[in-house]
């Protein structure tokens, strides 16, 4: 009996240990590891707006490319959103911020309504990087911009040489942004430098070529006398363009665009009434991206302002840049 006691002890102790053991594993298990190796899969979200025109759609275009080109190579996952209006792009963000995404590349609707959406980012502990129109605080770990400012002096500038510093011009602006105003700013400072020269309208355009047609449409009925008409994106020049056309008008002297669209390209070629463009690729969003996969990965941005240059094309240097399997 003193045998079969102790050989019964042995037998519970044995499955004893075993039973820890197990409770063990799968405690461990529960942690989030596998195989005793921590999950360390990077995942990026993108907050874009819709395509509603040209250069947003090759925007987005270009910021899936990179995406899936870093997730091929490096197998960075990410999640990209599309909004319409400041609202639904906020909550966008809100569901990235709870997808626990590493980094939030953004490019806002408005630059003002979507400020706060930066800072519940910011103090979320998500680095920021922003695309395009900036916000009206600190929250942006890195921007990536073009040089708008640049864009609207060197229009303004135009304008002075080849109207000899006299005329009457319109201006089609953007929606409330960051853009717009660093643009229309830049060429009201270029050309108000020129006493002879006199920004009879100013309205928005939207960015959208449809709104920019009916836009120009009530310019041209109120105004008998225009000279040029400086737009901010080629979009909008060439709604612009159309509703000159259509009027039949043969006042106006140029029309100058932003963005480097093929369309305007063809236009400049061909000796159209688009004399200007200045370069504000598209493909700028490309960068933010490699940009936010560094900072996902721990790394220290090289930049926390990368500006692209507003290289001036006309019929001189349009060669250069005319791409005719541009989807822009």
């Amino acid at each position: 009996m003193k045998k079969l006691w102790i050989l019964f002890l042995a037998v519970v102790t044995v499955f004893g240990l075993a039973a820890c053991g197990s409770g063990s594993e799968s405690e461990s298990s529960g942690s989030g590891s596998s195989g005793g190796e921590t999950d360390d899969t990077v995942k990026i979200g993108i907050s874009l707006p819709s395509a509603t025109h040209g250069w947003m759609g090759a925007l987005i275009d270009s910021a899936e490319k990179q995406a899936k080109a870093l997730q091929e190579s490096d197998g960075i996952e990410y999640v990209m959103t599309n909004a319409a209006d400041p609202n639904k792009q906020a909550n966008d963000v809100d569901d990235l911020i709870a997808q626990d995404v590493d980094v939030i590349v953004m490019l806002p609707i408005e630059s003002a309504a979507l400020t706060p959406v930066g800072q519940k980012i910011k103090d979320a502990g998500i680095p920021l990087v922003i695309v395009d129109r900036e916000l009206e605080n600190d929250a942006a770990t890195v921007v990536v911009k073009g040089d708008n400012e640049g864009i609207g002096v060197n229009a303004g500038k135009f304008f002075v040489e080849q109207l000899g510093g006299k005329g009457k011009v319109v201006e089609i602006s953007g929606p409330p942004s960051s853009v717009t105003e660093q643009r229309g700013s830049g060429f009201k400072e270029a050309v108000e430098a020129s006493e002879g020269l006199e920004i009879i309208a100013s309205q928005s355009g939207d960015f959208s070529t449809e709104k920019s047609l009916e836009v120009m449409q009530n310019i041209l009925q109120a105004n008998p006398q225009i000279d040029a008409v400086f737009t901010q994106d080629d979009g909008m020049a060439l709604g612009v363009l159309q509703a000159i056309e259509e009027a039949g008008r043969t006042d106006i002297q140029f029309v100058t665009g932003a963005g480097g669209a093929k369309q305007v390209f063809e236009d400049i070629k061909n000796d159209g009434l688009m004399k200007a463009t200045f370069l504000y690729s598209p493909t700028m969003v490309e960068d933010a991206v490699k940009i936010a996969a560094d900072l996902a990965k721990g790394e220290e941005p090289a930049e926390t302002m990368v500006v692209k240059e507003a290289t001036q094309v006309t019929k001189e240097n349009v060669d250069e840049f005319y791409d005719p399997e541009s989807k822009f």
